[in-house]
Formats: structure tokens, sequence, C-alpha cells
């Protein structure tokens, strides 16, 4: 195409021409923002000042914040950390129950099980009251109207029964019952009841033995657990990952006692028919074995039920058998012929005259019953239960002398045992003692000095092993669930009194009364056994005796051949016309003895050999 054409096109191509009222706009848009850049060159000076204080309080703050963290973390960091783990960690002493109490051959005693009192909130029952009284009434042995009064008192917070057995409290949580509410404990449990009450004791409320080896062992049965700390959440909750290692395990250990629960209930047995019959007081039997002074059976009646023991009198709770004293009366006797063989006063085969009584200073004794005997050596003076040959056996020894042995054999101590509330036994001064002639003479068949059951028999058991006086104990020690012993008690070594020459005549000479004696009553066939009655009138507080009141009682020691188990029954204040050692405390000796010849798997005697004629008889017949 030529050029001159293009540029002919492009000459007559007409542009729009801007209109005044555009220009105008663009005009003042111009004249804006040159006024705007005037006014951002020329800013005021507050403007500037804002900013310094701005920046200069973010500035303070920030260093405040440093100054604090440092304060915080590196001055206060230790205390705060420590105040921190207080508040997060919770001192905690968990509860551990208590160990059981078996018996030799493992029978419980008791135990500490779980328990729980039930409350009920009847603002939330979904059913009736009378329904859930219905439903309850068969399960907690209540009367139904009863517990529906109870609901209607209230709307919540009714205790329904405090001591729920386990069994029970599963049966009520299967029902599914809204507005019921158990809350778990541990009760001590006697299974036994009151077989061993006296032995045993009880722990009160609050968990603490009241008596018996509750008592005495506390600290045997209770399982040593130290205070220990356990982190918690933010709610309070225990973090129990972080317990202490073997938090939660305890020892199987358990407290066993030398008694056997079946010989304990063949004792209780014969003992409380016996006091029925005759309307006695009170009783006892104690079974020991003297080669260790180990207690086989302690019973004492009347007695009460440990597992409900606010319904007992509280003066059941000491056991008389170490806590009161008596006079022994007869029973003494075969110690006092021992001291006289040992003293070397008397031979077995002396004789002495017997004519019913004797005076002494301003008083005369008499026998009992005032029965005279003739000419009688030793055996027949135990055999007969003469006072009066008992008086002139130890009118041959000086009464300092005398005094001496009376001491040796434990007069004026208490018996070293592991049962609580033991009493001292009593003997005047040796200055009242030396001042008159009456007091030997009444000593010497067993009145006027006064002691316990359980210290009798720990004397008597010297006669039994040897001549020694053992420790009379009824712990054995604590045993695993496998009966291995991991302690034992240590106990005082036995002290030598009598020789066991002395202590064999003796026996023996004791062998007479049951055979020939006041304690055929107690004879087993096939058995040599040793015994000796007792018949002691009843001291009184206010002095003197107390009229038609006595304490009867037997002891026995077998086997003859070879002693090793003594066992005394004792029976306060009879009623009847024959009410005798021999006649009520006897029968109860022979019964027990029986059992422990069962128990104790014992072989019937040997017949005796003949004596020959150059020896003594130390057995009339």
């Amino acid at each position: 195409m030529p050029k001159s054409s293009s540029r002919t096109k492009l000459k007559n191509f007409n542009f729009p021409k801007p209109s005044f009222k555009k220009r105008q706009q663009k005009g003042s848009r111009r004249e804006s923002n040159n006024k705007l850049a005037d006014s951002t060159q020329e800013q005021p000076p507050n403007i500037k000042f804002r900013l310094l204080i701005v920046w200069s309080f973010l500035i303070a703050a920030g260093f405040g914040l440093g100054v604090n963290l440092y304060n915080l973390q590196i001055i206060r960091g230790a205390k705060l950390t420590e105040k921190a783990r207080n508040q997060q960690m919770v001192n905690l002493r968990p509860f551990i129950p208590r160990r059981p109490v078996v018996d030799r051959n493992k029978d419980l005693l008791a135990i500490d099980r779980p328990v729980y009192t039930l409350y009920a909130h009847p603002k939330l029952f979904e059913k009736s009251n009378n329904q859930m009284a219905e439903l309850l009434s068969p399960i907690l042995d209540q009367d139904a109207d009863e517990l529906e009064k109870k609901f209607d008192s209230k709307k919540s917070g009714i205790t329904l029964t405090t001591a729920l057995s386990e069994e029970i409290a599963d049966r009520i949580s299967s029902l599914h019952l809204n507005g019921l509410e158990s809350i778990q404990k541990y009760s001590r449990l006697y299974p036994q009841q009151d077989l061993a009450a006296e032995v045993v004791g009880y722990v009160n409320l609050d968990r603490r033995g009241q008596a018996g080896v509750e008592y005495s062992q506390e600290k045997l049965l209770e399982r040593s657990m130290n205070m220990v700390r356990l982190s918690r959440t933010g709610n309070g909750s225990l973090m129990p990952d972080y317990a202490p290692d073997g938090l939660f395990n305890s020892d199987d250990l358990r407290l066993q006692l030398t008694i056997d629960s079946r010989l304990q209930r063949v004792a209780r047995f014969a003992l409380k028919a016996q006091i029925q019959k005759y309307r006695a007081k009170r009783g006892a039997v104690i079974v020991m074995d003297a080669w260790d002074g180990s207690l086989l059976a302690l019973v004492s009646q009347p007695t009460y039920n440990p597992n409900e023991y606010s319904k007992a009198d509280i003066s059941l709770f000491k056991n008389w058998t170490v806590a009161d004293l008596y006079e022994p009366g007869s029973t003494f006797k075969p110690l006092n012929v021992a001291i006289g063989l040992e003293a070397g006063i008397i031979k077995p085969e002396d004789m002495f005259k017997d004519p019913g009584y004797i005076q002494v200073g301003d008083r005369t004794i008499r026998n009992a019953e005032n029965k005279r005997y003739g000419r009688i050596n030793i055996a027949q003076i135990l055999q007969h239960s003469s006072n009066i040959g008992m008086v002139k056996i130890i009118q041959r020894m000086e009464p300092s002398v005398y005094y001496g042995w009376l001491e040796r054999l434990g007069l004026r101590q208490s018996v070293d045992t592991d049962l609580p509330f033991t009493v001292s036994s009593q003997l005047k001064s040796q200055q009242e003692f030396l001042a008159t002639p009456v007091e030997p003479a009444t000593t010497s068949f067993g009145q006027g000095f006064s002691l316990t059951p359980l210290q009798l028999v720990q004397m008597l058991g010297a006669l039994a092993n040897g001549g020694k006086l053992v420790t009379p104990h009824i712990v054995q020690g604590l045993v695993d669930a496998k009966g291995q012993i991991h302690y034992s008690p240590n106990r005082p070594a036995p002290r030598q009194i009598f020789s066991y020459a002395t202590t064999r005549k003796v026996v023996e000479m004791m062998e007479t009364v049951v055979d020939d004696g006041t304690g055929k009553a107690s004879q087993i066939p096939g058995y040599r056994i040793a015994g000796k009655t007792g018949t002691a009138e009843k001291a009184s507080r206010a002095g003197g005796y107390i009229i038609g009141a006595k304490i009867t009682s037997f002891v026995g020691i077998l086997p003859v051949e070879s002693p090793r188990y003594v066992v005394l029954a004792l029976i306060d204040d009879p009623r009847g016309q024959n009410a005798y050692g021999s006649t009520v405390a006897a029968p109860v000796a022979k019964s027990v003895m029986e059992a422990l010849i069962t128990i104790e798997q014992i072989p019937p005697s040997k017949p005796m050999t003949q004596i020959p004629a150059n020896q003594t008889p130390t057995s009339p017949r």
C-alpha cells in the first residue's frame, strides 16, 4: 500500500477530547494529594511523644517480666518447687489389717474381715419406701415396718447397719437399688466366739486391744507401715503409678498361741456343767506343759463373746486366773513337803501323830471335820490332807528358813507371763511372819497368804519337771502360712528350786492321793496320775474368813512315770452339802486329763516294778 494512503487515514482519525468536568476532577485529586504529602512532612510533636511512651512502657514491662522470672526461677525457685510438691503430694499411712491369731494347730481365733456400713437415702429411691423395706427386710433380718418408719423419718443419711458382711453387701449390690450407700471398713472377727475370749481378748472401735493377747501383744499383731508420700492429680485423686514398691503388700505372718482349741473346748464344757450343778460363782481350768511352760488350755467361766464385747460385764475382761488372788489351801501342801525334803528336816518314812488338833500359840488348829488320823507317814498326810501333820512338818524348820523358801518359790512376786493384768502374790513381811508361830503353821496348809491360780500352776510345775520354775506363756511366736517361725519371744531361763530326787518322791506321794486318798474321783484306768485336792476357806477383805464360803480345787500331774503336764481345776464358792475339792473339782480335772491323753497320745502307764526291800517305799497303798 502506498505511504501517502496510510498517512491519510491516520491523519483523518479523530480522538475524543476530554470534557471540562473531567479536567476539574483530575485537578482536585492532584491538589488533595499534594496537601496530604505536605501534611505528612509536617507531623505535630505530640505524636512522637505518644510513640515514645508506648515504647517505654513495653520496654519497662519486658524488663519487669524478666526480673520477676529471675526472682521466681532463680531466687525463689527452690522454695516454690518445694511448695508445689507439697501441694501435689499427700502424706498417707495406709490401713493394714491386724495379724490373725491362731492356736497351736493353726485354727483361727481372731482375724480382720471387711464389713460395710449401710446407709439409706430415701430421696433417691426409685421405688416406694414400702417396697424398699420389703426388699431389704429379709436380707438385713430387720422388721419391714421398722425399716419403712426409718425411711419415712428422714430423706437422707439413715444408718441401717454398721457391720454388714461382705456376702450380704454383695447380695444388696446385686439388686441395683438406687438410694443405698455402703462404706467399707475392717472389723475384728472371733470365729470361735467365747471359746478363748479370756486368752485372746478383743479390740475396741479404735482397733486397740483391750484384753488378752490383743492387748499384751499389740506390737506383734499390728503390721508395721511407715508414713508414705503419694502424688495426686489436680482434683485430689491419688496417682498409684508413683506409689513406692510394696506399698499394698503385707506379710502373711500370724500370731500363734500355745493353746489347743480342742482341749480348751473340753475344759470349758466340763467346767460350765459343774458350775451349773453346784451353783458356783465361777471356775477356772489351767493345763500347762511343765517342760517349757506352754499353756495348752486356760479357761475361766463365766466368760464373754468378744464379737459382742459391749454387751459383756466389764469384770470379765480381766482374766481372774492371773488378775485375782486366793488362798490355795491344801493344793499347796505338796510344795511344803518338797521344801521339807529339800531342807532335810524330814524323810519319806517319817511318822507323825495326828490327834485331830494342835495348839499353836493362842490358836487351836484342827483338821477338816475334826478328823483324827493317829500315826501317819508323809504320804498319808497328803492322802488325808492332814493339817496337823503339815503343821508338825513345818515346825521342824526355823521360821526364817521357811520364809526364805517361800520367797524362793516366788511369793510376794508376780508371774512373768505374756498375759496382761497380772498381780503380785501376797505374803506377810518377814517381821510379821516371824512375830508369831501361827503364821508358819497356817502357811503349812495353804492359808495366810494368797497367789493367783496361774502362779500355783507354775510352782506345781516344778514338781513335774524335776524342780525348775518355768515361765508360763501363751504365745508361741509369729509364723507364716507354711508354719515357719519368724519370731519367738525371749523368756527367762528356768530357775532350779528343788532337786530331781525330791520332786520324784513328792510326785509319787501325790499318786497315793489319787489311788487311795481324796483324789479317787480323778482316776483314769491304765494311767498313773498324781494329784492333790483342796478345799480352802475364802478370805474376807475386811479380815478373817467368809462363813460358809470356800474354793474347791484339784491339781493333777501326769503321767507319773514321766511327769510333764499339770492340770488345775478350780471352782469358786460351790453350793451344797457335799461340795469339796474331791467331789467338785476332781471330776472336772479328770475330763480334761482324758482329753489331754487323747490329744497328746499319751500311752498307758507301765505297771509299777516291785520296790527292792532295801529301798524306802514311796507310794504306800
